[in-house]
């Protein structure tokens, strides 16, 4: 007979950021909350750990800009170790001609003009369209969206008395806002990006957001919208900017952890799930892969739905029509994820030097035209991944020395395109290696003398992604940003309210809105829902 744990209010499967932050608001409120993590540490892919002697950098995800200031205010992250540094720079471009794109506070306009006049004297008014609608974006973010239900009842009212509201601010755009806001959530980021530039650095620059983990071309439709997802952060109340967790992306989970744990929320690693046990049409319990079962009056789960739905809750459980579009969720990001420690920095050919500069602090952008992203995800699509891939290096450690020794760097590289299953049945492990040397030649043609000074690498297939960080696919988003997988369609239409299709399971992961990132809103958002039913006694 497995041993069974003492009841709690809400038992959370997984404790990556979004999980850790809905337990530590229901901790906050008085509900008792257990929290259950595979890994032998919190923080889901917001961690940071040693991956060579000496050298320590955030594992999967690497830069902070999303996390939402309610968040960071309402659970004291800052008193809880959080310090966030800003870059230097914002991002830089090195082109193939030697020319480069060097962008930030009171810089980039210049930077544009290098390139066109007419761009440099657009960029302010596209910056101003973009923050207006990356408002309204934000707005929706810390809300729960209205949630489509069947039948006029009282459920059914409160949802159009929430979608009114959503008009009521739509109403309050101008008509340049809502035509902004129509584009943005249905064309591609090029045919976007054409109405605005000329210039193909410029363009290229900013459409690199579009792509951010997204296996997609600038030139799909719906890319402007995930596009404009990466617009609506902010670090230290600048809006639009990114920034450094001093101490890596775990800094922000473990400011979470310690704020949950301060709140009296049960914390265990190293306690992966087997499934979510169903009784009398509501979920009941969790039964771990050691044959422990933890029961609670609700279940949160912090995984991407496709691994929830598919493995963790019984087909028998779940109604056939739920069964068969969670089928068809939609993952893979078409990312491939290294770590790298330096002997020192990049020495670029479009602005040399080894010294630390600016542009060692930004987002170092390898994708010169939209034509080349464009040919990286053909490419893969075809071979499996882009033999000219689209690569964004950052290079921590030159905000933060705490994560190399003295002289020496870390860097993390985000590639794509690759594909998240390789054609002819071919496997990740067979070919990790080989690509992770393509990655680190390609970086070598802008910056030559750079594999010479590659002391070591950690290497993150999609396949790697998944199995170490539950990341399906390698989608680091829980579910692709696409129309279909949007607000009241996330993770399905009739369960964008943070509740699953069972009777005390909730989605409080990024696969629930508002999607993907390091932002706390799926977490916040769901600890709101579970703790209203809770109150209500309909769990």
């Amino acid at each position: 007979m497995p041993e069974r744990d003492a009841v709690h209010d809400v038992v959370i499967v997984g404790g990556g950021h979004n999980g850790l932050t809905c337990a530590a608001y229901l901790a906050k409120a008085g509900w008792r909350v257990k929290v259950l993590e595979r890994r032998a540490i919190v923080g889901g892919a917001a961690v940071t750990e040693e991956f060579h002697p000496g050298f320590r950098n955030s594992t999967a995800s690497y830069t902070v800009g999303l996390l939402a200031p309610q968040v960071i205010r309402d659970l004291d992250l800052r008193r809880h170790g959080l310090a966030i540094v800003e870059r230097r720079a914002m991002n830089f471009l090195p082109l193939p001609d030697g020319r480069h794109l060097l962008t930030g506070e009171g810089r980039t306009q210049d930077a544009v003009a290098a390139f066109s006049a007419r761009d440099a004297q657009r960029y302010a008014h596209y910056g101003e369209e973009l923050a207006r609608i990356a408002d309204l974006l934000r707005e929706i973010a810390a809300r729960r969206p209205p949630n489509l239900v069947e039948g006029a009842g009282l459920r059914g009212l409160a949802e159009l008395v929430r979608l009114g509201a959503l008009g009521n601010r739509l109403r309050g755009l101008s008509m340049r806002g809502r035509r902004a806001l129509l584009d943005l959530f249905t064309l591609s980021a090029a045919d976007y990006l054409d109405r605005w530039f000329e210039s193909e650095p410029v363009r290229a620059l900013l459409a690199f957001d579009s792509i951010v983990g997204h296996y997609a071309s600038p030139m799909t439709p719906g890319t402007a919208y995930v596009l404009l997802h990466h617009a609506f952060g902010e670090v230290n109340g600048k809006r639009g900017i990114w920034g450094h967790a001093l101490g890596g992306m775990g800094a922000i989970t473990q400011a979470m952890a310690k704020a949950a744990r301060e709140a009296g929320a049960n914390i265990e690693t190293g306690a992966p799930v087997h499934r979510i046990e169903i009784e009398k049409g509501r979920a009941a319990a969790v039964v771990l892969e050691d044959g422990r079962v933890v029961r609670a009056r609700a279940v949160a789960a912090n995984v991407n739905p496709k691994l929830l739905y598919g493995t963790m809750v019984a087909p028998a459980d779940l109604p056939g029509e739920f069964r068969e579009r969670m089928a068809h969720w939609k993952c893979g990001s078409g990312t491939f994820r290294m770590n790298v420690a330096l002997s020192e920095l990049p020495d670029f050919s479009a602005l040399p030097g080894r010294a630390p500069a600016d542009h060692h602090t930004a987002g170092i952008i390898i994708g010169p035209s939209i034509g080349y992203m464009d040919r990286a995800y053909h490419d893969a699509r075809t071979h499996g991944w882009s033999r000219e891939p689209v690569i964004e290096m950052l290079i921590p450690s030159t905000l933060d020395p705490s994560l190399a020794p003295p002289g020496a760097h870390v860097a993390s590289l985000f590639c794509q395109h690759v594909a998240p299953q390789l054609p002819d049945g071919a496997s990740w492990d067979a070919h990790r290696e080989e690509v992770a040397d393509l990655m680190i030649a390609t970086v070598e043609r802008y910056a030559p003398g750079f594999a010479r000074s590659v002391i070591a690498r950690q290497i993150f297939s999609p396949l790697d992604l998944e199995r170490t960080f539950g990341l399906v696919g390698g989608d680091i988003f829980h579910g692709a940003l696409t129309l279909d997988q949007l607000f009241s369609a996330r993770p399905m239409l009739g369960h964008a309210d943070y509740r699953g299709p069972v009777r005390g399971l909730y989605h409080c992961g990024a696969g629930a809105h508002p999607g993907g990132g390091v932002t706390g809103y799926p977490g916040r958002n769901a600890a709101r829902v579970i703790a209203q039913d809770l109150r209500w006694r309909v769990v």
